[in-house]
């Protein structure tokens, strides 16, 4: 398993545990990054103190405010909201290049269905 991937099942596990996401801001706003290619991604983790030692290690992302969001928001409001914007939703980014998988929304809303839930998949 590579590292993104063991990121990504924790991440999974930590939220339904923890129950809420954090993610970064920069002057009150979300942040989400232009990848090379193009796309953009917001960054989310599952723990803050993953979040602290992305801000603490990655130069860019130095004087930002690491904030919570409940999960059940995330699920309904912003997660659809990213799908809308095409916005990828980067899962655990880690190191000093703040790496990890980019997700779309919609899966990652996917990941948190109730077990045995009949839902429509887009």
């Amino acid at each position: 398993m590579s590292i993104a991937s063991a990121h990504a099942a924790a991440f999974r596990r930590e939220v339904s545990t923890e129950r809420k996401v954090w993610t970064l801001l920069e002057d009150d706003s979300y942040i989400a990054p232009h990848k090379p290619d193009g796309t953009r991604a917001m960054p989310f983790w599952s723990k803050g103190s993953r979040a602290k030692l992305v801000v603490d290690q990655v130069a860019a992302y130095h004087g930002l405010t690491i904030v919570s969001c409940a999960l059940e928001p995330w699920l309904t409001d912003l997660l659809p909201w990213l799908a809308e914007q095409s916005v990828l939703v980067g899962i655990n980014w880690s190191g000093e290049r703040a790496l990890g998988y980019d997700v779309p929304a919609q899966d990652v809303r996917h990941w948190f269905d109730p077990p045995g839930a009949d839902v429509h998949r887009d």
